[in-house]
């Protein structure tokens, strides 16, 4: 089957099984959740804000202040963010405590390696009362399983079959992909879970050719008829600082 057959036959899928889903509607749906929460008097602080490529982490000029960091140094060249800051250690200590209002992260807590010294940092650069709103995949869910049992360069070559930039695909550690650990997380860092949503939608890793999309879809309406959110495909989660300096353990200098 040629590329544009393959497409055509997407499309028509896609309007027939999913009319209700845009492309990246995980990040449609995170950036939703993230306008709530931010006002013109926000000082936020975006976590792998990379090149600033991705139209729905966009948010310059809604908020006060917009940081952006990376362990890649094309974060310099972002200039969707006020101020970019290269954290090559993937550590905040470079930024100030108590300073920002909102911390968010996209497909970013998949990636890191030391989740215990992130979620203390966050809330360290966090003011009292601060939030942060994370998206990520569900550890449970088959993406990442399967995403365990192969090896990067596996996962680049199938990244770029779906049309992403090689560039873009990063290791993966999948240790904080979990309701579980996510509260154990936050317990730890003296953060307070808000609130742990999960979410199914269109199987984007399974479009490439109708028999897996059909598969795909079959997994998609039985997860979301029988409510089984520890199989579903996306973890938004919203963590928040105490109210009070004394509430709060002491995380400066981690």
């Amino acid at each position: 089957m040629s590329q544009a057959g393959s497409s055509s036959i997407k499309s028509r899928l896609d309007a027939a099984w999913y009319p209700e889903f845009e492309g990246e509607w995980d990040a449609r749906a995170f950036r939703q959740r993230v306008l709530k929460v931010i006002g013109p008097q926000t000082r936020m602080l975006d976590i792998g804000a990379g090149r600033g490529a991705t139209p729905h982490m966009q948010y310059k000029g809604l908020v006060a202040e917009l940081v952006g960091v990376d362990v890649d140094p094309v974060v310099l060249t972002n200039t969707q963010v006020d101020r970019a800051v290269h954290t090559p250690d993937g550590r905040l200590t470079a930024l100030e405590s108590d300073y920002f209002d909102v911390v968010i992260s996209k497909d970013v807590l998949e990636h890191v390696e030391d989740p215990e010294t992130f979620f203390r940092e966050v809330a360290r650069v966090l003011k009292p009362g601060g939030l942060f709103l994370g998206k990520t995949p569900n550890g449970t869910h088959y993406v990442p399983i399967i995403a365990r049992l192969t090896p990067l360069s596996l996962h680049k070559t199938f990244n770029k079959l779906r049309g992403r930039d090689v560039v873009d695909t990063f290791p993966t550690r999948y240790r904080a992909n979990s309701r579980r650990a996510l509260s154990r997380l936050a317990r730890a860092s003296g953060l307070e879970v808000v609130a742990v949503e999960f979410q199914e939608g269109r199987p984007e890793y399974l479009r490439f050719h109708p028999l897996p999309y059909f598969l795909g879809m079959a997994y998609e309406r039985t997860v979301n008829a029988l409510g089984l959110n520890a199989l579903k495909a996306v973890i938004y989660v919203t963590l928040r600082t105490a109210s009070e300096f004394g509430a709060r353990p002491n995380t400066r200098g981690v």
